[in-house]
């Protein structure tokens, strides 16, 4: 694993813990000599985690349409920004780039980018490991929600292990650097023989 791609909130959050975890997990990459892709703002936890891997020494790559640049004020410290035109190719590039996927704590935006690496993990675009920084617990809603689906009988129970919920920096790189993809069951039930 060589790239890093986290998606995370464009605002910090209600509690300073999230600010601080995120710098925690910039120091991480950075030590252990991973380049971070992210959406290029230098505010939220976007910058927060961005700034942390420059401190430390690191590379960060910042993706973002030009629509945005006023709207989430890109980052001109960065190692490299990459300009593109629509948020599709936004997220496109970012995958290309990365090795692996982190979602910090965020809004929707964050879900969207989260959700799509999980259905493209799903039906095999990509066998990249992907991970939950649960900062303050922030996802175990959304944990109960995917275990929710499984019960229900719309996800798989190997679904849950296509990604990593956890609190601990370390444990989260661990997982990314070591990730085997489970075997994927049949998607479609009433297709089964």
């Amino acid at each position: 694993m060589k790239s890093v791609c986290v998606y995370a909130g464009s605002n910090p959050g209600t509690d300073p813990d999230y600010v601080v975890q995120a710098q925690k997990l910039g120091q991480l990459i950075a030590e252990r000599g991973y380049r971070l892709i992210y959406g290029g703002s230098k505010v939220g936890l976007m910058g927060a985690i961005a700034d942390s891997v420059i401190t430390h020494g690191g590379k960060v790559v910042g993706v973002m349409p030009r629509g945005l640049f006023r709207g989430e004020i890109v980052h001109r410290s960065i190692t490299q920004l990459i300009e593109v035109d629509s948020m599709h190719e936004r997220k496109a590039k970012m995958s290309e780039l990365a090795d692996g996927f982190i979602a910090l704590p965020g809004g929707l935006g964050t879900f969207e980018e989260l959700f799509e690496m999980l259905c493209w993990s799903q039906i095999g675009i990509h066998r990249k490991p992907i991970a939950l920084y649960n900062t303050r617990q922030y996802y175990d809603p959304l944990m109960q929600l995917i275990t929710h689906s499984v019960q229900e009988g719309f996800s798989g129970s190997n679904h849950l292990q296509l990604l990593c919920c956890t609190s601990d920096p370390e444990e989260l790189l661990s997982f990314m650097e070591t990730y085997q993809p489970p075997a994927m069951e049949n998607k479609w039930k009433q297709l089964e023989p």
